[in-house]
């Protein structure tokens, strides 16, 4: 599917309409990348769940939801299917553009998904509207998985009072509060060159991404926020999220929705680009 190019005096984007994310996010004032790509996604929408579930299916009033199998996991519906699906482009501008996406499955999730990306001037707003049109209630969570150049000087700085460490296949520990040093992002630092998949909560919203001519700050009305990082690599994920990984097998199902028939949810996401002090 042709690529659309996205662009203001400040950020040029180009969004692909298979998968529904982002090919590219460059800053046009200090003429580098934002986002790191190589070749599959450097942005791309969860929906209708973020994450994984273990044993990829969950209880949910009375009903044993068995969720589908993903093309690029053998073990879970892996981010939902939205990243791997083909989206419509139902309009564009200059500066914006909105995507929809029908799908429909046997366990349940039978929903339409509107995604817009906008440019205002040095921030990019990402925000997913999902609708349930199945004659059932079911259970949905969204988010969105930024890549980010993160190079040799770059830091990062984000507050929250919790995590979840990494357990087997990629699922969740115990919460803790105390959250170690090699992970604490509370000030500014660059962090341990290694792998990285952690969950936290108590996040205020906020993350910064300490570049040497750029300042990058991502914002989301959540809680939970995912970091994700391999060693050796130039990027660094930041995924805001509406629930923490497998909350749908946690006490309450923190974060995920209820929809009804008709029923709709809303996340966002933004990213401003602003120059270094």
């Amino acid at each position: 599917m042709d690529l659309l190019l996205i662009e203001n005096a400040h950020l040029r984007m180009r969004v692909n309409p298979q998968g529904g994310g982002l090919q590219e996010l460059f800053s046009l004032t200090h003429g580098q990348p934002v986002l790191w790509d190589e070749g599959d996604s450097a942005l791309f929408p969860m929906v209708p769940l973020a994450n994984r579930v273990a044993g990829n299916r969950f209880a949910f009033q009375g009903r044993d939801i068995t969720l589908p199998q993903s093309p690029l996991d053998e073990r879970f519906f892996l981010h939902g299917d939205g990243w791997q699906s083909p989206w419509q482009v139902a309009s564009r501008t200059d500066t914006e553009c909105v995507l929809t996406l029908r799908r429909q499955h046997d366990c349940g999730f039978d929903y339409q998904a509107v995604l817009r990306y906008q440019l205002r001037e040095h921030v990019l707003r990402a925000e997913l509207m999902l609708t349930h049109l199945g004659p059932q209630p079911m259970l949905y969570g969204l988010g969105f998985h930024p890549w980010f150049y993160f190079y040799e000087r770059s830091r990062l700085q984000f507050s929250a009072s919790g995590y979840w460490s990494e357990g087997e296949h990629h699922l969740p520990l115990a919460w803790q509060g105390d959250i170690p040093p090699e992970i604490d992002f509370s000030t500014a630092r660059k962090g341990r060159d290694g792998w990285l998949n952690v969950g936290y909560s108590g996040w205020n919203g906020v993350a910064t991404i300490l570049r040497d001519v750029m300042n990058i700050t991502i914002t989301a009305q959540t809680p939970w926020l995912m970091l994700f990082r391999m060693s050796g690599k130039s990027f660094l994920c930041l995924e805001p999220q509406s629930h923490p990984v497998n909350a749908h097998h946690m006490a309450g199902q923190p974060g995920l929705v209820v929809l009804g028939p008709g029923d709709s949810t809303r996340f966002a996401m933004e990213i401003a680009v602003e120059s270094a002090a």
